[in-house]
């Protein structure tokens, strides 16, 4: 079967066509991902919270537990 340059091209164009309706459900994925990822930030919130301040605690206490021996 020999492809002629008309053929080969009218299969390229038809296999990169995009509709109206591909373009929604493109950007609802793209707004689901993101507001996915910020529900989810949101939910272990406390968690990333705390485990900065228990380094920040941490830090602290040495630090005065320094200036007591002293």
């Amino acid at each position: 079967m020999i492809f002629t340059p008309g053929i080969f091209s009218a299969l390229i164009k038809n296999s990169a066509y995009l509709d109206p309706g591909s373009g929604s459900f493109l950007l609802q994925l793209l707004l689901a991902a993101i507001l996915g990822g910020a529900v989810a930030i949101r939910s272990q919130w406390a968690r990333i919270k705390k485990l900065f301040n228990k380094n920040a605690a941490e830090t602290e206490n040495e630090e005065n537990e320094e200036t007591d021996e002293e």
